[in-house]
């Protein structure tokens, strides 16, 4: 989420709401104000492109260089006694959809460019065409918990329940990069675009001093954002609004104040020329910028299935589960390459038995009509139009444990577990099923796919930035 124009307008036009601080300096000064350690809400999806700054990106693996990087953010904080909670996107709430398509559609035109470089001049290109690797964001969560570092995973707008987690828990501020954390009544939005970790300094955007220069009162900056377009209310819906506004002022705050009159107190003024459909959706948009405090904060679904996908402990669960949907965001792969089968398509007859695991459980084996999971898996081919209907399978295979990849492990093969590294076990069985899924592997790719998951593990941080890599065959 996301209020259209409105941080780049604060960086260049209001200058007085964009304030240099020092986070120790507000640690020291939080203490003594509440007489309890600060702590920082960290928006993790916002971190992911600084923090994965190893330089060999296309060709993914830099595992351990990533861990010494987030090792040492960490530890940044926490010598300057600053508690650090992380929050990462969950789900796709269904009104955004079609924003969450639009984005991705973006990125495959993105990854596209990416792969025309490498096979017009053999070698990566340069960081403006920069993608995260595929999974990041989730693998993130895993290592910032073997870090020890306390990790949430959200069930609605991730940015709702970090403002919310923030006022609630009387944060010294929130570390991310969006500007609706000026919109919400929260704790201190801290830019980690403008973070230098060698100072621990950064700009603190002052919804106050914002209101003061364009003319509003903090309460009608949620009414500012819907009619500047975010996800919730589209710039085109608000776009007469805004026409009808401009032509009588040249200045932003005043989008609200020539419609609206002193004594109004509705959530959308009744001066406001609109349709019953867009006061309605004015009004939901407005609304979704109220955190607990100000209206009533439903508990909701509370299974043990949704504490452990809060908690970062099932991924993907809780959205197969509780909402028969699932997503996968953009992957590196060549749209133009027609012999490689799309991962989405791969995996696909592992996912129909987890499906079939996780929706049987608890029945005794009898035949159930069980419904299709909705995927939304962001593949070459695939227009995003509506959601593929993948229908769960029941695993029927003469094994002692599930076996989604496919493969009947052997009760001998069982017994060395014990004794074969599991990571290599998983690593085995993950390969094979590859293998007969894809028949177009060649020899080279095998020996890449084992070679980055057995050797690398063996070379320091150091070691592997010192790798030289070709893309020449």
């Amino acid at each position: 989420m996301g209020v259209k124009g409105l941080q780049l307008f604060t960086d260049s036009c209001c200058p007085a709401a964009c304030v240099t601080v020092c986070l120790r300096e507000m640690a020291r000064q939080h203490v003594t104000q509440h007489q309890r350690g600060p702590t920082l809400v960290v928006d993790g999806m916002a971190c992911l492109r600084p923090w994965y700054s190893c330089k060999d990106w296309v060709c993914g693996g830099q595992w351990r260089e990533y861990m010494d990087v987030l090792k040492g953010w960490v530890e940044a904080f926490t010598s300057a006694g600053i508690r650090l909670v992380f929050f990462f996107d969950g789900v796709v709430e269904e009104q955004k959809r079609q924003v969450w398509v639009k984005r991705r559609r973006r990125v495959n035109g993105e990854i596209s460019k990416m792969f025309r470089h490498i096979k017009a001049y053999g070698k990566q290109p340069g960081r403006e065409l920069f993608c995260l690797p595929s999974g990041l964001a989730t693998f993130t969560c895993f290592a910032l918990r073997a870090l020890g570092q306390e990790v949430f995973c959200s069930v609605r707008e991730a940015d709702y329940e970090i403002a919310s987690y923030a006022r609630q828990h009387g944060s010294m501020g929130i570390l991310g990069q969006d500007s609706d954390f000026i919109i919400y009544d929260s704790a201190p939005y801290l830019s980690v675009a403008k973070l230098r970790m060698d100072s621990l300094t950064t700009v603190m955007y002052d919804r106050h001093r914002l209101c003061q220069a364009i003319g509003l009162t903090v309460t009608q900056l949620p009414l500012l954002a819907c009619l500047l377009g975010n996800d919730v209310v589209s710039e085109e819906k608000m776009q007469r609004i805004r026409n009808n506004a401009m032509a009588t002022y040249r200045y932003l705050g005043l989008y609200i104040v020539v419609f609206s009159k002193p004594q109004e107190t509705e959530l959308i003024p009744q001066s406001l020329d609109l349709s019953a459909p867009h006061r309605e959706l004015l009004k939901r948009g407005v609304c979704s910028y109220l955190l607990p405090g100000h209206k009533a904060f439903p508990q909701g679904d509370i299974s043990a299935c949704r504490e452990k996908h809060v908690a970062t402990e099932g991924f993907m669960v809780y959205s197969v589960v509780c909402q028969g949907v699932i997503e996968c965001s953009n992957t590196l792969e060549d749209e133009e390459n027609a012999e490689l089968l799309p991962q989405a398509l791969v995996y696909k007859p592992c996912r129909q038995r987890i499906y079939g695991l996780l929706l049987l459980h608890g029945h005794d084996g009898s035949s159930v009509d069980l419904p299709a999971i909705r995927e939304w898996f962001v593949y070459p081919g695939n227009p995003l139009k509506e959601p593929d209907m993948v229908h769960p399978v029941q695993i029927s295979l003469p094994c002692t444990v599930p076996a989604c990849f496919l493969i009947c492990c052997s009760l001998h093969l069982l017994t060395y577990w014990d004794v074969i590294e599991l990571t290599n076990h998983i690593l085995s069985t993950v390969h094979l099923f590859v293998c007969f899924q894809v028949h177009t592997l060649s020899q080279e790719d095998v020996d890449a796919y084992l070679s980055q998951a057995v050797c690398l593990r063996l070379k320091s941080p150091d070691e592997l930035q010192q790798i030289k890599w070709s893309f020449e065959s």
